[in-house]
Formats: C-alpha cells, sequence, structure tokens
C-alpha cells in the first residue's frame, strides 16, 4: 500500500499545460497526461461526486451543484452533509481493501459527516446579529483549532466573491500540507480554486497576462505540494473537473417562464420573491444547464417548446433524453436544458430591477435559486467598490444593519467564461496528470473510472 496525492486544480485543461507551468509540465513529463471524459453536468459537485464513487448524477444523486428539494419546495444549492451523495466512496472502497486505509478529504465538496478520516470544508458562523464571519468545518473537531493556530482563520471571502484570489488556495494548500505530514494519510485529497475565479471573470484567453499570473501561481502551489509528496514517497495525481469557455451572455430563462405566467413570485415589501411551490414551471440555473420542475405533466411538452425557442439553448431534454446523460434522477428537472458553448443561464427571474430581491445585489450564495457568477464582480457602476465594502462592513460591525449590496443586476456580460456542457475540444476540457504513467489510459480517463485509478495507484 503506497499513500497517494490528489490535487484538483479547477479550470485546468490540457492546452494550459506548458512554459507557464513548468511543476505541472514536469510532472505530466515524468509520468503523463491524458484528458478527462467528464460528466453532464460538469460542475463541482456532480464532478467530485462521480470521482469518489465512480457513478453517474442519476445514481449518486448529484444532477447538480443545487436543486429544488420536493420536499421542502426549495431550491438549495451548496448543502454540505456527504450524506446527499449515494454510493461508496473511494475511501470506504480502500478501507475495505486494507483496514489500515486512511483518507483526508480537504475542501473537496459534500464534506460534512463523511466517512474520511480528516476532512475539512468552508463553513462560515452566522450569529444573530446578521454578521457572516469566516471559519471553516473539520472532523476531527480540533482538527479546526489546530489550523486556525498554524495557518489563521480560513480566508472566506478570498474564497468566493469579488475578492476572490490565490489567498485561498495558498490557505487550503499549506493546510493539506500540514496534514499529510502530521498525519500521513494512506490519500490526501486536496482541492485548489484559484484559477476558476478568473477563468470565469475574463474567460479561457491564454495570452491573456492575468491568466498567465494565475497559471504561475497555481503552478507554484502545486509544485510545493509535489515536492512534500515526493519527500513523502507519494504518487502524485493531477485532476480537474471541467474545462472553461468562452462566453459572451446570459440566457435569462426564468423571465421567459415568468413572461409566460408560469414562475410564480411574492409580492414582500414591494419585491418579487420567488416561490417555486406555487410555480408552474420555474428554472434551477447552473452555469451552462438548467433543471426545469414542472408541476404538471400536461405541461411538459409547451414548456420545452418555449425554453427550445430560446436563443442561445443547444438543447432540451426530456425522460427518455435525460437517462442518455446519466441525469435520470427524481432531484432533476422534468426537463434539463443545456446551452451553447458561448452562453450560460442566469437564475433572473424579476422583469423590473427596482423589484429584484434584496440578495440579489449581494454575495449569497444560500438564498439565491441558483448559480450567480456575477458574484465575482464588484458592480461596475460604483467608483470605489473596495471603500464602499469597507465602509459598509464597518457599519455592521458597530451594529447597523445594511446590506452588502456591491453586485451588479445589470452586467451579466461581463462574466467571459462558464461550463456545464461537455467541451466541443478535448484540449480545453478537464484533464488528469499521474507520476505512474504505466497506470494512465491509452487515450482518455472517464470520470467513473477515476476512483479505481486512484486506488490501483495506492494498491498495485
Amino acid at each position: 500500500m503506497k499513500s497517494n496525492l490528489v490535487i484538483n486544480v479547477v479550470g485546468l485543461s490540457p492546452s494550459m499545460i506548458g512554459q507557464h507551468t513548468p511543476n505541472l509540465l514536469e510532472l505530466s513529463k515524468k509520468g503523463g497526461m491524458k484528458p478527462l471524459d467528464t460528466v453532464i453536468p460538469a460542475v463541482t459537485c456532480s464532478v467530485q461526486s462521480t470521482l469518489l464513487t465512480g457513478l453517474l448524477p442519476n445514481d449518486h444523486g448529484i444532477v447538480a451543484n443545487g436543486w429544488f428539494f420536493k420536499n421542502l419546495s426549495e431550491v438549495l444549492f451548496w448543502r454540505q452533509p456527504n450524506q446527499l451523495v449515494k454510493g461508496e466512496k473511494i475511501w470506504e472502497k480502500g478501507k475495505k481493501i486494507n483496514s489500515k486505509f486512511t483518507c483526508a478529504k480537504m475542501f473537496w465538496w459534500y464534506n460534512m459527516y463523511s466517512t474520511a478520516d480528516w476532512s475539512a470544508t468552508p463553513r462560515p458562523m452566522y450569529p444573530a446579529d446578521g454578521r457572516k464571519i469566516p471559519d471553516h468545518y473539520t472532523y476531527p473537531p480540533d482538527l479546526k483549532d489546530t489550523l486556525d493556530s498554524e495557518l489563521g482563520k480560513f480566508p472566506l471571502f478570498k474564497f468566493w466573491g469579488p475578492l476572490a484570489d490565490i489567498t485561498s488556495s495558498k490557505w487550503i494548500a499549506e493546510s493539506t500540507k500540514f496534514v499529510m505530514k502530521h498525519y500521513n494519510p494512506t490519500l490526501a485529497l486536496t482541492y485548489l480554486p484559484h484559477l476558476d475565479y478568473n477563468l470565469q471573470r475574463l474567460g479561457p484567453d491564454l495570452k491573456n497576462k492575468t491568466l498567465i499570473k494565475d497559471l504561475n501561481m497555481i503552478d507554484t502551489l502545486c509544485g510545493e505540494l509535489i515536492d512534500q509528496a515526493y519527500s513523502e514517497n507519494r504518487d502524485i495525481i493531477i485532476v480537474s473537473e471541467y474545462g472553461i469557455t468562452p462566453v459572451t451572455d446570459a440566457i435569462h430563462i426564468n423571465k421567459e417562464l415568468r413572461s409566460h405566467d408560469l414562475l410564480s413570485v411574492r409580492n414582500e415589501m414591494g419585491r418579487d420573491v420567488f416561490d417555486p411551490g406555487a410555480s408552474k414551471a420555474f428554472a434551477v440555473s447552473d452555469h451552462q444547464l438548467a433543471h426545469i420542475y414542472i408541476k404538471n405533466k400536461k405541461d411538459i411538452k409547451k414548456v420545452k417548446e418555449i425554453i427550445s425557442n430560446l436563443e442561445g439553448v443547444e438543447m432540451v431534454l426530456d425522460s427518455k433524453d435525460k437517462s442518455k446523460y446519466g441525469l435520470d434522477h427524481h432531484r432533476s428537472g422534468e426537463l434539463v436544458a443545456i446551452s451553447n458553448a458561448d452562453r450560460w443561464f442566469s437564475y433572473y427571474y424579476w422583469l423590473d430591477d427596482k423589484r429584484a430581491p434584496d440578495y440579489a445585489k449581494t454575495v449569497d450564495i444560500h438564498r439565491k435559486p441558483g448559480y450567480d457568477p456575477v458574484e465575482l464582480f464588484f458592480d461596475p457602476s460604483l467608483m470605489f467598490p473596495k471603500v464602499t465594502s469597507f465602509f459598509k462592513l464597518m457599519k455592521r460591525k458597530i451594529g447597523f444593519r445594511n446590506l452588502l449590496d456591491v453586485i451588479s443586476l445589470k452586467r451579466s456580460e461581463i462574466v467571459r467564461g462558464s461550463h456545464g456542457r461537455i467541451t466541443d475540444n478535448p484540449k480545453d476540457g478537464p484533464l488528469i496528470i499521474s507520476s505512474r504513467k504505466d497506470l494512465l489510459p491509452k487515450k482518455s480517463l472517464p470520470a467513473t473510472d477515476f476512483k479505481d485509478f486512484v486506488l490501483d495507484h495506492i494498491f498495485k
């Protein structure tokens, strides 16, 4: 049994490996690199669940980063209990093969209450006074205090939002190095999100100096992890979940459904509040995929026609098509829409910006009934956005109630990169790099084979 390190470098594709990534290039030459055949939707929660179980979404149940919880009549994103993911996890199979097998799962998703030996995941504190305080959740519980003592508080506001940058990936890399050194897990899984931010902000233009700098920085972090892994006699695997494609604008699918009197809202203090339980049809948008939930089966044909005629929609999957794509699950919508490569789906449902819900202009991944990449940008209309944010935060700290409303409602076109569909060119999609050339497939690695691929590194 040989120890292994798996580094999930979000958004990394074969076309990015070269002079700007010397550490990753060297690893690919010592071992090898192949494309990863990912799943639909090619989004974090779905892909990671497939990588760790070897199952498609119709079996593990993670049909997107969020979905409509029918028993609650609520749309919920970014849930964290591992019990939501069905199927045998990679560390569970490892323990069956050898009872001494251990696993550290550092910042991969669905990381609460899992059976992994050590884990850490973002988990802010929400005091009753309305504040949001950066924090993370660990198992065992005292690991949090140990990591805080060693590294300082987890930089939550650098993990997502307009300020997101390399800081959070550095913290995760350092926490992984600490856990490997002090606990020596058989399998260490770590997650570095940094590339994802500017790939969505700027698009995958590899001539862009900012993206070149991002590649240099993420490669440096990978190099540090690789060096420690070699010193601990570990095999190394680099994996990514999806590739980013350039996009021009969003498809406002819920506005279209509302214009046909299918989506319902409530009037709360002069604002339109989405009411999924009362809606005849609505979409849960997640990057380039949208689950469309339809209350009455007789409306499915009508809704499919409406969505199919929307500009930017590539295809609409019905019950027969969903099974072909591994999305035939009770959590999925009655229909599933996939966008063209150059578009993405917004969650926006209001027809008048003055009636938008109060959370729409904030970074709020849990209240919004869909993914919102515009949260990566300060509102371009703000003259001094960081100063504005600072004073709003100071007011909160001294007890004033106010919104941190610094996100635009009018500029969905500022998002330049997205993902969720399978990239047309494998060079622009996800990859697998391994220090063990003998274990790499001849062509590409299906995401469903990743679990056994990793275990082969440990037990062969």
